[in-house]
């Protein structure tokens, strides 16, 4: 057992010899110009016949700090459970702050730092790839990873601090504010040109791991696609796609990739198609709390999604009505040819954006759905009746806002046993 480790060392050893020696040696002008004109991807570090002498020798000019293990110790108050941001697949994370006197040239700012789980679901591979992955692309979508650490068995990765957390807390978060229609489609924006970069790369990348937990949200809600570590270069030249073992999240990964393990953009632009759907409907991709047909969110809303008079069946009703009607139909359809199970059926990225720009320019409040929670009570029914049409001729003197506000606070104090909801359409 000590002799198998030993090789696994070694092999480690003469990839990255900072990751067990305290100093690293700096890059020559030559290398850094050799290092900034093509990209290092995973496998030239590891097929390559000359092995870099250095992590930040083949990363030259990316501007990543190598730290050390102290200074993340310091910065995080030794990993305090009050810094504590939360875990995914990979570990831990906290927040930290750091400055110029923790290293010159460092400009003063909080950081998330991500430490590996050594007893965890991924391990040095995954870490190795997010370091080269992020470590050279740059793009306003794109989280930015600020530096490293690696020490004997440690494994650590210092980003920019995105202040909203991840989309998955803000969208099915408890008890949390809904989110706006305009904010929705501005994050599914942003999300679709992080997406695209990656594709149109002049050597492509295919992200492997969208979803809602990877896509970071800054304090404009600004989105950044995060957690590379499953990422993969993609196909170039002649090859149509790239085969790999299984690997993503259940209920975000294309069909063709579960049943073939072929990985393409379209891979990436079906896991989209998902993340835009959970966008629309406030539900997860996959709810076991739901009824059976429900349990999976493509399954079930997908064949309405094409369909205006069933559209609002599947609309988050936490939204309230407050979305444009033709804006939500364009999002719903774009969200259908997505998720197609024909891969060249899919848009690319590049053409979602183009169906997603205008819409963020369309107003929250125009006619739309609206759900109300009122008793079963016959005469209750009725008099809710009444007061509809009442305030029907009413509505160019008030706010639709403040007429559904009334409308709901009247019928709320009148429930009295089992409720329902009643879809009402709310004409102007």
């Amino acid at each position: 057992m000590a002799v198998k480790k030993r090789k696994m060392m070694m092999k480690w050893q003469d990839y990255f010899p900072s990751c067990f020696k305290p100093e690293s040696p700096r890059p020559s002008p030559d290398q850094k110009k050799q290092s900034s004109s093509r990209r290092v991807s995973l496998s030239d570090l590891s097929s390559s016949s000359t092995l870099p002498e250095d992590l930040s020798v083949s990363l030259a000019g990316s501007n990543l700090h190598v730290l050390t293990l102290h200074e993340l110790k310091v910065i995080t108050q030794n990993f305090s459970s009050s810094n504590f941001l939360g875990e995914g697949g990979f570990g831990p994370v906290h927040k930290g702050f750091i400055d110029d006197r923790l290293r010159p040239g460092l400009k003063d700012q909080p950081v998330a730092v991500k430490l590996l789980d050594l007893d965890g679901k991924q391990g040095h591979r995954e870490w190795l790839t997010e370091v080269i992955f992020l470590g050279q692309l740059r793009h306003p979508h794109l989280v930015k990873l600020i530096g490293y650490c690696c020490e004997e068995e440690h494994r650590l990765l210092v980003y920019e601090y995105m202040p909203r957390g991840s989309l998955e807390n803000q969208l099915f978060r408890r008890f949390s504010v809904s989110l706006p229609w305009s904010t929705r489609i501005k994050i599914a924006l942003g999300a679709a040109k992080g997406l695209a970069f990656l594709h149109e790369a002049e050597k492509p990348v295919i992200y492997r791991d969208f979803k809602a937990s990877n896509i970071l949200l800054d304090s404009d809600y600004t989105a950044k696609l995060s957690d590379f570590g499953l990422a993969k270069d993609g196909p170039e030249g002649d090859d149509t796609h790239i085969s790999t073992r299984v690997m993503g999240t259940q209920g975000y990964a294309a069909p063709e990739y579960l049943m073939t393990g072929h990985l393409t953009a379209a891979s990436d632009v079906y896991s989209f198609g998902v993340v835009l759907l959970e966008l629309l409907t406030g539900r997860k991709s996959i709810d076991k709390s739901r009824p059976q047909r429900e349990k999976n969110l493509v399954d079930w809303a997908r064949p309405m999604l094409k369909n205006p008079r069933k559209l609002n069946r599947v609309m988050d009703p936490r939204l309230e009505g407050q979305y444009p009607e033709i804006g939500a139909q364009k999002a719903a359809t774009l969200a259908y040819q997505c998720l197609s199970n024909r891969p060249k059926l899919r848009p690319k990225m590049s053409q979602v954006i183009k169906v997603l720009e205008p819409l963020k320019d369309l107003d929250d409040i125009q006619i739309g759905t609206y759900v109300f929670a009122i008793s079963t009570d016959s005469d209750s029914q009725k008099e809710f009746s009444r007061e509809a049409k009442r305030n029907k001729d009413t509505m160019n003197e008030n706010s639709q806002h403040q007429h559904r506000q009334r409308i709901q606070e009247s019928h709320r104090n009148k429930a009295k046993s089992s409720l329902v909801f009643i879809e009402t359409t709310i004409l102007r």
